[in-house]
């Protein structure tokens, strides 16, 4: 079964997974923008990380078959530095007409702070002033109910946003609910050790059905599995679930979603 991963971090993994990824059946791959493994120190640095992202990732994706799309933004980890993120985020409209380039993300909260807050917001007043869809990160962990509740709530408010074109990514059984109740589509992040596993996620797509769901590895630089999404294809299986649903999951809605954006031009592999 072909498939796309919604969210995975492919600087922080090697050409060796493109391929395995390739022979898992993956044809494509989203890829928004995160931290370094540490704090930038310059709005340069986001240029040339924006610049890899843009350029190198697509060609080296596609010297296997995948597809390879992106979202740029500063990362929640370093919004606490206003001012810098200021300056990226200024920079990032000389980038957003480039091919693949699918909108703003991964934005957020990570410690649910008040920097944090400021530079969502702002993250968001581009995208409305551009048109561009949105990618949204919720905290790990002990902070992810209150970081979750609070990126609704700054959503909500905001009168101008299409809630079909935001993506509320890492939810889990205690925040999938209001994410969808609230018109957003919804990504389940399968890791080994935290987040969310891919019975779990199974579990959900029982409990929810398959509409605005979509599911992802992240495959960061932390532990994690950029094969995932291929064992949540096997684990649907073994609950004797259609291949029609599990596709509807896996492929079909993450096309539904980024079809979305003027950017998304997607060659559908030959059956």
């Amino acid at each position: 079964m072909y498939y796309i991963d919604p969210h995975i971090h492919m600087v922080s993994r090697t050409t060796d997974d493109y391929e395995t990824l390739a022979k898992m059946g993956c044809v494509g791959v989203s890829e928004p923008a995160f931290w370094a493994g540490y704090d930038r120190g310059s709005a340069a640095g986001f240029r040339d990380y924006f610049e890899q992202l843009t350029a190198f990732e697509p060609k080296r994706a596609g010297w296997f078959g995948i597809q390879h799309y992106t979202w740029l933004c500063i990362n929640a980890k370093e919004a606490e530095n206003v001012v810098l993120a200021r300056d990226v985020i200024a920079m990032i409209p000389q980038f957003l007409d480039r091919p693949g380039v699918l909108g703003i993300g991964e934005i957020g909260l990570n410690k649910n702070t008040r920097n944090e807050a400021i530079v969502f917001l702002e993250h968001i007043d581009l995208a409305m002033k551009t048109n561009e869809q949105i990618l949204i990160h919720t905290p790990h962990l002990e902070d992810k109910y209150q970081g979750t509740r609070m990126i609704l709530d700054m959503l909500t408010a905001d009168s101008r946003i299409d809630r079909s074109r935001v993506l509320v990514d890492h939810v889990e059984e205690h925040t999938i609910r209001p994410v969808l109740e609230g018109g957003f589509w919804a990504g389940m992040t399968l890791y080994p050790v935290s987040k969310c596993t891919p019975q779990r996620a199974a579990d959900m797509v029982e409990i929810y059905g398959p509409e605005r769901l979509l599911v992802n590895s992240a495959g960061d630089w932390g532990p994690s599995k950029p094969t995932a999404v291929a064992d949540f294809i096997l684990e649907m299986r073994k609950r004797g679930h259609p291949e029609g649903l599990i596709r509807r999951v896996v492929y079909d809605n993450p096309l539904e979603f980024f079809g979305q954006s003027r950017n998304f031009a997607f060659a559908a592999p030959d059956v």
